[in-house]
Protein backbone atom coordinates (compact mmCIF):
# COMPACT_ATOMS: atom_id res chain seq x y z
CA UNK A 1 0.00 0.00 0.00
CA UNK A 2 1.26 3.18 -1.20
CA UNK A 3 -0.43 6.49 -0.23
CA UNK A 4 0.06 10.34 -1.47
CA UNK A 5 -0.64 12.77 0.69
CA UNK A 6 -0.37 15.86 -1.38
CA UNK A 7 -1.06 18.26 1.68
CA UNK A 8 -2.23 21.58 0.38
CA UNK A 9 -0.71 21.58 -2.59
CA UNK A 10 -2.09 21.07 -6.17
CA UNK A 11 -3.87 22.51 -9.05
CA UNK A 12 -5.57 21.07 -12.11
CA UNK A 13 -2.32 21.92 -14.39
CA UNK A 14 -0.22 20.08 -11.43
CA UNK A 15 -2.84 17.39 -11.52
CA UNK A 16 -2.75 17.49 -15.32
CA UNK A 17 0.92 16.99 -15.35
CA UNK A 18 1.14 14.64 -12.77
CA UNK A 19 -0.69 12.20 -13.98
CA UNK A 20 0.98 12.45 -17.37
CA UNK A 21 4.32 11.81 -15.68
CA UNK A 22 3.19 9.09 -13.60
CA UNK A 23 1.49 7.12 -16.95
CA UNK A 24 4.81 7.61 -18.29
CA UNK A 25 6.91 5.88 -15.27
CA UNK A 26 4.52 3.43 -14.05
CA UNK A 27 4.19 0.04 -15.14
CA UNK A 28 1.19 -1.82 -13.50
CA UNK A 29 0.96 -4.61 -11.29
CA UNK A 30 -2.22 -6.94 -10.48
CA UNK A 31 -2.67 -6.43 -6.48
CA UNK A 32 -1.39 -2.90 -6.24
CA UNK A 33 -2.68 -0.54 -3.56
CA UNK A 34 -2.03 2.94 -4.51
CA UNK A 35 -3.63 5.86 -3.41
CA UNK A 36 -3.91 9.68 -3.35
CA UNK A 37 -4.98 12.02 -0.91
CA UNK A 38 -5.25 15.49 -2.36
CA UNK A 39 -7.22 18.42 -1.11
CA UNK A 40 -10.77 17.81 -0.85
CA UNK A 41 -11.45 20.81 -3.70
CA UNK A 42 -9.52 18.35 -6.42
CA UNK A 43 -11.23 15.33 -5.04
CA UNK A 44 -13.31 14.93 -8.15
CA UNK A 45 -11.58 16.37 -10.58
CA UNK A 46 -8.85 13.36 -9.81
CA UNK A 47 -11.01 10.79 -9.81
CA UNK A 48 -12.71 11.75 -13.13
CA UNK A 49 -8.64 11.49 -14.84
CA UNK A 50 -8.71 7.92 -13.41
CA UNK A 51 -11.56 6.87 -14.47
CA UNK A 52 -10.74 8.22 -17.92
CA UNK A 53 -7.10 6.98 -17.93
CA UNK A 54 -8.52 3.15 -16.15
CA UNK A 55 -6.05 3.55 -13.15
CA UNK A 56 -6.37 1.57 -10.33
CA UNK A 57 -5.69 4.36 -8.06
CA UNK A 58 -8.07 4.93 -4.39
CA UNK A 59 -8.73 8.52 -3.67
CA UNK A 60 -9.11 9.38 0.29
CA UNK A 61 -8.83 12.46 1.95
CA UNK A 62 -6.31 13.99 4.56
CA UNK A 63 -9.04 14.49 7.18
CA UNK A 64 -12.22 14.71 8.39
CA UNK A 65 -14.19 16.34 11.50
CA UNK A 66 -15.33 14.61 14.73
CA UNK A 67 -19.18 15.90 13.66
CA UNK A 68 -21.20 17.60 11.17
CA UNK A 69 -23.62 20.85 10.61
CA UNK A 70 -22.18 24.67 11.65
CA UNK A 71 -18.69 24.03 11.41
CA UNK A 72 -17.46 26.26 8.94
CA UNK A 73 -15.40 24.23 6.91
CA UNK A 74 -15.22 20.73 7.85
CA UNK A 75 -15.16 17.54 6.05
CA UNK A 76 -18.11 15.42 7.10
CA UNK A 77 -17.82 10.95 7.10
CA UNK A 78 -20.56 11.26 5.48
CA UNK A 79 -19.23 13.29 2.78
CA UNK A 80 -16.20 10.85 2.67
CA UNK A 81 -19.03 8.57 2.15
CA UNK A 82 -21.23 9.98 -0.72
CA UNK A 83 -17.57 10.28 -2.76
CA UNK A 84 -16.77 6.79 -1.99
CA UNK A 85 -13.13 7.95 -0.87
CA UNK A 86 -11.41 4.47 0.07
CA UNK A 87 -9.63 5.84 3.10
CA UNK A 88 -8.92 9.47 5.46
CA UNK A 89 -5.88 10.26 7.39
CA UNK A 90 -6.41 10.77 10.90
CA UNK A 91 -3.86 12.14 13.37
CA UNK A 92 -0.85 13.59 11.07
CA UNK A 93 0.92 15.47 13.43
CA UNK A 94 1.09 18.47 11.50
CA UNK A 95 -3.05 18.37 12.56
CA UNK A 96 -1.48 18.08 16.19
CA UNK A 97 0.33 20.88 15.36
CA UNK A 98 -1.35 23.39 13.78
CA UNK A 99 -4.56 22.59 14.86
CA UNK A 100 -4.35 21.29 18.41
CA UNK A 101 -5.64 17.92 17.86
CA UNK A 102 -5.97 15.77 20.59
CA UNK A 103 -6.24 11.92 21.12
CA UNK A 104 -9.85 12.68 22.04
CA UNK A 105 -11.13 13.88 18.75
CA UNK A 106 -8.59 11.99 16.77
CA UNK A 107 -10.43 9.02 18.49
CA UNK A 108 -13.77 10.51 17.70
CA UNK A 109 -12.57 10.49 14.00
CA UNK A 110 -12.00 6.72 14.18
CA UNK A 111 -15.71 5.90 15.26
CA UNK A 112 -17.13 7.83 12.56
CA UNK A 113 -14.74 6.42 9.92
CA UNK A 114 -15.59 2.83 11.22
CA UNK A 115 -17.82 2.17 8.61
CA UNK A 116 -17.17 4.23 6.14
CA UNK A 117 -13.85 3.85 4.70
CA UNK A 118 -10.89 2.98 6.07
CA UNK A 119 -8.67 4.69 8.64
CA UNK A 120 -4.92 5.73 8.06
CA UNK A 121 -3.70 6.58 11.90
CA UNK A 122 -0.68 8.71 12.24
CA UNK A 123 1.82 7.69 15.20
CA UNK A 124 4.97 9.30 15.63
CA UNK A 125 8.00 10.86 18.32
CA UNK A 126 9.66 14.28 18.39
CA UNK A 127 12.83 14.18 18.10
CA UNK A 128 13.28 14.84 21.39
CA UNK A 129 11.04 11.85 22.70
CA UNK A 130 13.40 9.52 20.41
CA UNK A 131 16.63 10.94 22.36
CA UNK A 132 15.12 10.13 25.66
CA UNK A 133 13.95 6.78 24.21
CA UNK A 134 10.34 7.53 24.70
CA UNK A 135 9.26 6.74 21.37
CA UNK A 136 7.92 3.63 22.50
CA UNK A 137 5.95 5.34 25.17
CA UNK A 138 4.70 7.85 23.16
CA UNK A 139 3.13 5.79 20.45
CA UNK A 140 1.53 3.52 22.92
CA UNK A 141 -0.90 6.28 23.84
CA UNK A 142 -1.35 7.28 20.07
CA UNK A 143 -2.21 4.13 19.59
CA UNK A 144 -4.90 4.29 22.99
CA UNK A 145 -7.65 5.60 20.14
CA UNK A 146 -8.25 1.89 18.62
CA UNK A 147 -9.12 0.37 22.67
CA UNK A 148 -12.12 -1.19 22.21
CA UNK A 149 -13.05 -0.53 19.11
CA UNK A 150 -14.14 -3.50 16.88
CA UNK A 151 -13.27 -3.40 13.26
CA UNK A 152 -14.92 -5.01 10.40
CA UNK A 153 -12.70 -3.91 7.55
CA UNK A 154 -8.79 -3.49 7.62
CA UNK A 155 -7.29 -0.48 9.48
CA UNK A 156 -3.92 0.98 8.66
CA UNK A 157 -1.09 3.34 10.85
CA UNK A 158 1.56 5.00 9.16
CA UNK A 159 4.56 5.14 11.27
CA UNK A 160 5.90 9.02 10.56
CA UNK A 161 8.19 10.23 13.23
CA UNK A 162 7.87 13.91 13.59
CA UNK A 163 11.70 14.48 13.14
CA UNK A 164 11.59 12.60 9.79
CA UNK A 165 9.05 14.62 8.24
CA UNK A 166 10.21 16.89 5.46
CA UNK A 167 13.79 17.37 6.66
CA UNK A 168 15.57 14.16 4.76
CA UNK A 169 16.14 12.59 7.88
CA UNK A 170 14.63 8.51 8.55
CA UNK A 171 15.66 6.14 10.94
CA UNK A 172 17.48 3.06 10.58
CA UNK A 173 16.14 0.14 8.61
CA UNK A 174 16.53 -1.86 11.92
CA UNK A 175 14.77 1.26 14.05
CA UNK A 176 11.91 1.14 11.59
CA UNK A 177 11.47 -2.77 11.19
CA UNK A 178 11.39 -2.63 15.50
CA UNK A 179 8.93 -0.07 15.54
CA UNK A 180 6.35 -1.34 13.00
CA UNK A 181 6.39 -4.59 14.81
CA UNK A 182 5.67 -2.99 18.20
CA UNK A 183 2.67 -1.27 16.53
CA UNK A 184 1.05 -4.43 15.43
CA UNK A 185 1.53 -5.90 18.57
CA UNK A 186 0.17 -3.21 20.30
CA UNK A 187 -3.30 -3.00 18.02
CA UNK A 188 -3.61 -6.70 17.87
CA UNK A 189 -3.86 -6.63 21.67
CA UNK A 190 -5.72 -3.48 22.31
CA UNK A 191 -8.73 -3.74 19.34
CA UNK A 192 -11.66 -6.32 20.36
CA UNK A 193 -11.10 -8.39 17.39
CA UNK A 194 -7.16 -8.64 17.55
CA UNK A 195 -7.11 -7.23 14.13
CA UNK A 196 -3.10 -6.77 13.17
CA UNK A 197 -3.47 -3.68 11.11
CA UNK A 198 -1.23 -2.84 8.16
CA UNK A 199 1.57 -0.54 9.03
CA UNK A 200 3.09 1.92 6.92
CA UNK A 201 6.30 3.87 6.93
CA UNK A 202 6.27 7.70 6.69
CA UNK A 203 8.84 10.90 6.79
CA UNK A 204 11.76 11.87 3.86
CA UNK A 205 10.45 8.64 1.88
CA UNK A 206 11.91 8.91 -1.38
CA UNK A 207 13.14 6.80 -4.51
CA UNK A 208 16.47 6.39 -3.36
CA UNK A 209 15.87 5.43 0.47
CA UNK A 210 12.56 3.62 -0.09
CA UNK A 211 14.14 0.12 -1.39
CA UNK A 212 16.24 -0.66 1.89
CA UNK A 213 13.08 0.92 3.73
CA UNK A 214 10.50 -1.69 1.72
CA UNK A 215 12.89 -4.57 2.82
CA UNK A 216 11.66 -4.25 6.27
CA UNK A 217 9.90 -7.52 7.12
CA UNK A 218 7.22 -5.86 9.04
CA UNK A 219 6.88 -2.47 6.53
CA UNK A 220 3.76 -2.79 4.44
CA UNK A 221 4.25 0.01 2.31
CA UNK A 222 4.46 3.62 2.67
CA UNK A 223 2.88 6.91 3.39
CA UNK A 224 4.64 9.71 1.20
CA UNK A 225 4.42 13.52 1.58
CA UNK A 226 6.58 15.47 -0.48
CA UNK A 227 8.31 13.35 -2.99
CA UNK A 228 4.34 12.24 -4.02
CA UNK A 229 4.10 15.65 -5.94
CA UNK A 230 6.12 14.55 -8.68
CA UNK A 231 4.64 11.81 -10.72
CA UNK A 232 7.23 10.40 -11.74
CA UNK A 233 9.37 10.29 -8.34
CA UNK A 234 5.89 8.39 -7.22
CA UNK A 235 5.98 6.12 -10.09
CA UNK A 236 8.84 4.86 -8.84
CA UNK A 237 8.25 4.74 -5.43
CA UNK A 238 5.25 2.49 -5.97
CA UNK A 239 7.69 0.19 -8.29
CA UNK A 240 10.08 -0.10 -5.75
CA UNK A 241 7.27 -1.53 -3.26
CA UNK A 242 6.10 -4.00 -6.04
CA UNK A 243 9.79 -5.10 -6.86
CA UNK A 244 9.86 -3.96 -10.01
CA UNK A 245 11.82 -1.11 -10.30
CA UNK A 246 15.67 -1.20 -11.90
Amino acid sequence: MIIANWKCNGSKQMISTWFAEFIESYAPKDGSYIGIAPPMIYLEYIKRIVAEKSLKIKVGTQDLDVSNGARTGAISAEMILDYECSFSIVGHSERMQYFNEKNSAIKEKIHKLINVATPILCVGETYEENQNNLTEEVISEQLRVFEGLNFKNKIVVAYEPVWAIGTGMTPSKQEINEIHKFIKDVVQSSSVNSLIPSVLYGGSVNEENCENIFKSEFVDGALIGGASLDGSSFAKIVMSFNGSYK
